[in-house]
């Protein structure tokens, strides 16, 4: 059997721990967005107590490292994953997620490769001895995370949260980039105006 106390292994957790706090500390705005076990988030600067939290700490870290267990991701495919398992309940900050995948990396259970200039993570052979040493662990969290994707009170389907940031993403992108011309901002304009009539009409 594989021995599961490992000193490199105490240290570096210790050593990241300000980068999974609770599983869901969001490191940009300074809030505890940890789920109660209903699915409601918890919200507000220094929540206390461990109680009714789905993610712990460390817990994040194990379902990000089965995520990418399933196939080599991209850390917005990520978050976008963990959001889709809990049914929109939750998602977790960019602040967290990056910091938790350079952890991954840095003890030797996720590599990085670069895919059409993205980073794409992908699980070593230590990495997946990690996981299946903490197989019941995962287990429970995927249990857990279905709890509360079936009785979860969030209004917008995650699809539609998705669908709605990548249009942001678009519209940011192009108004930085600049130099619009006329064709083209009536181009978008048109098709923003099609947007919102095909949504009321739904």
């Amino acid at each position: 059997m594989r021995n599961r106390t490992n000193p490199r292994h105490d240290h570096d957790d210790r050593h990241f721990a300000r980068a999974e706090r609770g599983g869901g500390w969001d490191h940009d705005h300074g809030h505890d967005h940890s789920l109660t076990h209903d699915g409601r988030m918890r919200g507000g600067r220094g929540i206390g107590g461990r109680r009714g939290r789905v993610f712990d700490h460390g817990d994040l870290r194990l379902v990000m490292l089965q995520l990418i267990a399933e196939r080599p991701r991209h850390g917005y495919e990520i978050i976008k994953a963990i959001e889709e398992l809990v049914g929109g309940a939750y998602s977790p900050s960019p602040g967290v997620v990056y910091p938790t995948l350079t952890m991954l990396e840095e003890l030797g259970h996720a590599t990085v490769t670069e895919q059409d200039g993205k980073k794409l993570h992908a699980l070593t052979d230590q990495g997946r001895a990690y996981l299946e040493d903490n197989r019941q662990a995962v287990e429970a969290l995927q249990a857990r995370m279905a709890g509360i994707a079936a009785t979860s009170p969030a209004a917008t389907p995650p699809s539609v949260i998705r669908a709605t940031e990548n249009l942001k993403l678009a519209l940011r992108l192009k108004l930085q980039h600049g130099g619009m011309t006329a064709e083209q901002a009536r181009t978008i304009a048109a098709a923003l105006d099609a947007a919102a009539t095909a949504v009321e009409q739904a």
